[in-house]
């Protein structure tokens, strides 16, 4: 049997979906980069960095302008769809470097508040990490082309990659 002429059934064609597979792929790496960043930075190990909002690189950025970039080189950069995904990736990087890093700063103020300012402290204090400096999402914006483009132009989609794996070992 040539695996190189057999479709994916309709349960995994959403691992033929290139784009989104190397979007998704750009947006883990920049996460798990800070896991490395974090003991670069700080000379600490932390795992908990790989499940945490904020940090260097923002991989919201990553996923959104991989996923965009992804979708100009298949469809073409004129096509509305890559316009939509574009516009998509903006609004994403603004609100990250926007509204949720200025959530950030107001929890670490509310945070800052004495206990006895409350009828009932609060159980955990807010969470202060939640956007990014514009740093972090300018550097996960360019992850994330970086890693997606090259990846659509040499392997092409999972189930692709898998088939020619697979045919090159049978």
């Amino acid at each position: 049997m040539i695996l190189a002429d057999v479709t994916a059934p309709a349960s995994l064609s959403l691992l033929d979906n290139a784009v989104l597979a190397w979007g998704l792929a750009a947006c883990g790496l920049a996460q798990f980069s800070k896991l490395f960043i974090e003991l670069l930075l700080h000379r600490r190990w932390r795992p908990a960095v790989l499940i945490e909002t904020g940090g260097m690189p923002s991989s919201h950025s990553a996923l959104v302008t991989g996923t965009a970039a992804g979708v100009g080189w298949q469809l073409g950069f004129a096509d509305p769809v890559f316009a939509l995904a574009a516009t998509v990736a903006f609004v994403v990087m603004y609100d990250a470097s926007g509204i949720r890093r200025a959530a950030g700063f107001t929890a670490a103020r509310v945070n800052a508040l004495p206990a006895s300012s409350w009828s009932s402290p609060p159980e955990k204090p807010l969470k202060e990490t939640l956007g990014h400096s514009r740093l972090e999402v300018f550097v996960g914006s360019v992850l994330g082309p970086a890693i997606a483009l090259p990846g659509l132009a040499l392997f092409g989609s999972p189930w692709h990659l898998a088939q020619g794996l697979l045919q090159a070992l049978g």
